[in-house]
């Protein structure tokens, strides 16, 4: 079996493929799950059950978590012989080109979610859209190039921001998931104006970057893909048509570890 796992910000998340099947479908595991990265120790009980031969990683929450997770694995599977594996950015890589000026400069996940997008779009123009701690924004070109993207706070940093730096806002964070639902435009009270403040810049971010895709491309055939754990609050917010993927990161190791689509 192979292990999958996606080392984010604030979870961990995984998936286990079974590497004995003859054609295998992009997302579809044997078993998957998550945890808050503060949990992390559970995942050695949850990976001891299991019958891992081969381990490949996504980490960009720094050193620190990368010899934790190295740590875990190995109590994990005890003296079972596995490598582990870090995923990496590089020039060109399941289907993707890298045309970062410095392409080992991009953040590991956004190159795995470009990879997974594609595989599940191939041919089409992209833009890749990951709602989360931060929120990346990246374009695909339809044959295969990462063009490169934007960054810029996601929705919870948006509003713990707003409270910690402006006196008389409140800290609306911890409600943003009930009030997104209702919200209006223009908000009555100060806790739905952040809160449709912040959406509108995520949605308007999204949007723009689609747009700008559309006029490089000459042509209105050009795929949002909506990804993270934001997504679903911002999804009802977005003017355009959009597709809605979970777990892309995950999906584009899978590619890369199966080799499910061929190289550039």
């Amino acid at each position: 079996m192979l292990l999958l796992v996606d080392a984010g910000n604030t979870r961990i998340k995984w998936a286990l493929v079974d590497r004995s099947v003859a054609h295998p479908v992009p997302g579809v595991w044997h078993a998957a799950g998550s945890v808050a990265r503060a949990d992390a120790e559970q995942l050695v009980q949850i990976w001891r059950a299991l019958r891992i031969g081969r381990v490949l990683l996504s980490n960009v929450a720094g050193d620190g978590l990368r010899d934790e997770l190295e740590r875990i694995v190995l109590r994990a599977l005890g003296s079972k012989p596995v490598a582990i594996e870090w995923f990496a950015s590089v020039a060109e890589f399941g289907g993707v080109r890298n045309l970062y000026r410095t392409p080992s400069q991009l953040g590991c996940d956004r190159l795995a979610a470009a990879i997974g997008a594609r595989a599940l779009f191939p041919q089409r123009a992209l833009v890749v859209a990951t709602c989360g701690t931060a929120t990346t924004i990246d374009a695909v070109s339809a044959n295969g190039d990462f063009i490169g993207g934007m960054i810029l706070p996601g929705l919870g940093l948006m509003a713990s921001s707003l409270a910690k730096n402006t006196a008389q806002l409140p800290e609306v964070a911890s409600q943003m998931a009930l009030q997104a639902s209702s919200l209006q435009p223009f908000a009555d009270n100060t806790d739905a104006a952040i809160v449709s403040g912040c959406l509108a810049a995520q949605a308007g971010a999204i949007e723009r970057a689609v747009a700008a895709h559309v006029q490089a491309n000459r042509k209105d055939d050009v795929t949002c893909i909506l990804a993270g754990g934001a997504a679903d609050l911002v999804a009802p917010h977005l003017s355009i048509a959009h597709q809605r993927v979970d777990n892309l990161v995950l999906l584009g190791l899978q590619t890369v570890a199966l080799g499910l689509t061929s190289s550039c």
